[in-house]
């Protein structure tokens, strides 16, 4: 005895919006944006964009009532809101990727790359000419100099920490860790630098400023980073894997530094790139910590140290004449940031890919 499926003729005939139909309504809820703002007194393009992104979710949900059916409808509402929401974190962050490309190209060059801030009465001079004098050498050494030792002090401790809390770590002591982590990842930047001032002043006297105490405040900063991914890294490795290592009478340690670290370096190395993006543009615990420096200065253990983040502020802040030149100075700093990160994260994907074992490639 077959089975017979009713169907009304109203879900045959109904329609379906197709990718032009789509479009149509993106662009007219992009004009409609641009042209209300306009109306209302000059055209802005983030309010033209939030109010066209408003509009656009609520055409397209409206015409998909009347075009498909209810079911359609909710489906391209959920749609809509997903991709205008992308679209409103995306736009304004190619709008500052495209500002800091297209200012800070202007002094990228070897005088920016080659000089110093230390300027003599000549350069002064022909700075006032309109000639391209001083340079950011000092301040990408410190950012390089700094960020390496804040890494070289963050990672063992967050790794080691993280491995004990997921391999080992039950009890009071854990959750103690674990609460600890939790709470000097919400600490502000300024007081880890406060914290590292007020240690240094204690070992070394008031007024001390230096490229470790720096490195000391960003550790604050980056460990409990590397702790949490790290930690939710090492969670991920199958159970198996460990069990299979202890089957074969594998002692445990060894089971983690040749099984469990090599499953998780992919994860770990991203964590640890996040890391330092998180510091290395940090700005408030610096100028308490390494202070400001026009010259060169390659030891950590004693004197000034500027770094990019403050060599940035510096130049926008307290510009001298011309302002101009510190201007584009600061701009230029600001893309170094960002080349550097773009770097670390270059680096980091190929070191996984290399270092991961054959099995999970």
């Amino acid at each position: 005895m077959s089975a017979t499926v009713a169907t009304s003729p109203a879900a045959i005939t109904r329609g379906r919006l197709g990718r032009g139909a789509n479009l149509a309504i993106a662009l007219a809820a992009a004009g409609a944006g641009a042209g209300v703002t306009v109306a209302l007194g000059g055209f802005r393009w983030g309010w033209a964009l939030i109010l066209a992104a408003i509009l656009y979710v609520a055409a397209i949900y409206t015409v998909a009532r009347v075009v498909e059916d209810a079911r359609q409808a909710t489906d391209r509402l959920a749609t809509a809101v997903m991709t205008t929401s992308f679209v409103l974190v995306m736009v304004p962050l190619a709008s500052v990727a495209w500002t800091v490309l297209s200012k800070g190209a202007e002094r990228f060059d070897a005088t920016f790359f080659g000089d110093t801030m230390v300027l003599s009465l000549d350069d002064i001079a022909a700075s006032r000419e309109g000639e391209t004098v001083g340079g950011a050498r000092h301040a990408v050494v410190g950012t390089l100099v700094v960020t390496g030792l804040a890494t070289v002090l963050s990672v063992p401790f967050g790794m080691f920490t993280a491995i004990y809390l997921v391999e080992y770590g039950k009890g009071r002591l854990a959750r103690a860790i674990t609460s600890t982590v939790d709470v000097m990842t919400g600490i502000p930047s300024i007081v880890a630098g406060l914290f590292a001032y007020a240690l240094f002043v204690m070992m070394f006297g008031p007024g001390t400023r230096s490229g470790l105490a720096a490195a000391v405040g960003l550790t604050v900063l980056m460990t409990p980073v590397v702790v949490r991914s790290t930690e939710e890294m090492l969670r991920l490795v199958p159970a198996e894997l460990r069990e299979a290592a202890f089957a074969l009478g594998v002692p445990k340690w060894k089971t983690i530094v040749k099984v469990v670290i090599p499953t998780a370096v992919a994860g770990i190395l991203t964590g640890v790139t996040l890391a330092i993006a998180r510091v290395i543009g940090e700005t408030a615990p610096l100028l308490v910590t390494a202070g400001i420096a026009d010259g060169m200065n390659l030891n950590p253990f004693s004197g000034r140290m500027t770094t990019l983040p403050v060599y940035t502020y510096r130049s926008y802040k307290f510009p001298s004449q011309p302002t101009e030149a510190y201007i584009d100075r600061a701009w230029a700093a600001a893309l170094t940031l960002v080349v550097i990160v773009a770097i670390l994260f270059t680096v980091a994907r190929v070191l996984a890919t290399v270092l991961k074992p054959k099995g999970l490639k």
